[in-house]
């Protein structure tokens, strides 16, 4: 009780406004986004193992030498040190938003237990050697973050009310989410890409790392191969929800989709360069990069789609009938 009437008295001293604490959201967002692409540079110097161990760099020490490839490494373990401040700074500033949102403690609570879990995965990754299961996993719950915390944000900047508003088309809606599934599987399929490709991640400090060999040699062109049609399959049904939208969706739908179909294309053009090159660790950086903006895309067009409304009372009916 003590404790509750001080945490009162501190938000009535010092109360965050809704516009403010939408910022530290999209801060929270940004720092969760960065980390993405600052791991997939560790993995593409070959710098995974510049840290051999965890949780300290070395054996004997927790920080890394001036090699190049522990500089990299040990520099995006201290990154996530300024993330876990962002996230910490989302869910405490939660508390002390006026008017209050109970609705978002949940949501904010979820980024810093998130990335502490990151670290953990992260850690026995390493232990591990880089075994792709764990690389991959890393990878996706990075993705499950990113749901978060954008919505989070999202929600941060709406009231209640917006947040609960169904979507003004029911098929629309449907569509929308299951756009967001197969980019799931996309971006699943791309690890798995990554996982049987060249780029294992210790290339920089000589140590050996096992890859995924399903097939043989074909194993990457075949992954690759599911890959493409995947996506190719999913821009389409993005079109075709683009064009749907343009009649009953929401200009910030409609925007959202035009935005990432546009990532997409750009995507299925580095995509083709990249293979064509024998996949350079630039070009597969620029690749991580933008997929994870297209997934963080899907997510808004997800939360932009709106909550499924409900089915006409005539369609009702029918339904009823035909049972």
């Amino acid at each position: 009780m003590v404790v509750r009437d001080r945490l009162l008295a501190f938000q009535e001293r010092h109360p965050i406004t809704p516009e403010r604490y939408t910022k530290i959201a999209f801060a929270a967002l940004v720092l969760l986004s960065l980390i993405v692409f600052t791991g997939a540079a560790v993995r593409l110097t070959g710098s995974g193992l510049g840290c051999p161990t965890w949780p300290k760099c070395t054996e004997t020490s927790v920080h890394s030498s001036l090699d190049t490839h522990g500089v990299i490494e040990f520099g995006n373990r201290l990154l996530t040190f300024v993330v876990s401040a962002g996230t910490v700074a989302a869910w405490l500033g939660v508390f002390l938003v006026k008017p209050a949102r109970p609705d978002l403690k949940y949501l904010a609570l979820s980024l810093p237990l998130g990335v502490v879990l990151q670290a953990v995965i992260g850690g026995l990754s390493v232990l591990f050697q880089l075994a792709p299961g764990w690389v991959m996993t890393h990878y996706l719950v990075s993705m499950v973050l990113l749901i978060w915390a954008f919505d989070l944000w999202w929600r941060s900047s709406r009231s209640p009310e917006e947040v609960r508003a169904a979507g003004t088309d029911r098929t629309l809606v449907i569509g929308m989410r299951v756009l967001y599934v197969m980019a799931f599987v996309a971006i699943a399929l791309g690890t798995i890409s990554t996982a049987a490709g060249p780029h294992a991640g210790a290339s920089g400090t000589g140590e050996f790392v096992g890859r995924f060999d399903w097939f043989g040699d074909d194993t990457l062109r075949l992954i690759i191969h599911v890959h493409g049609v995947v996506v190719t399959v999913l821009g389409l049904l993005t079109i075709a929800a683009w064009f749907r939208a343009r009649t009953h969706g929401s200009q910030e739908l409609r925007t959202t989709l035009l935005l990432t179909l546009a990532l997409m294309a750009a995507q299925g053009v580095l995509g083709i360069v990249q293979y064509r090159l024998e996949l350079p660790a630039e070009l597969v950086w620029v690749h991580v990069a933008l997929a994870t903006l297209t997934w963080v895309g899907f997510v808004h067009g997800r939360a932009a789609a709106g909550r499924l409304p409900e089915r006409a009372p005539a369609a009702r009916e029918m339904v009823g009938q035909t049972a």
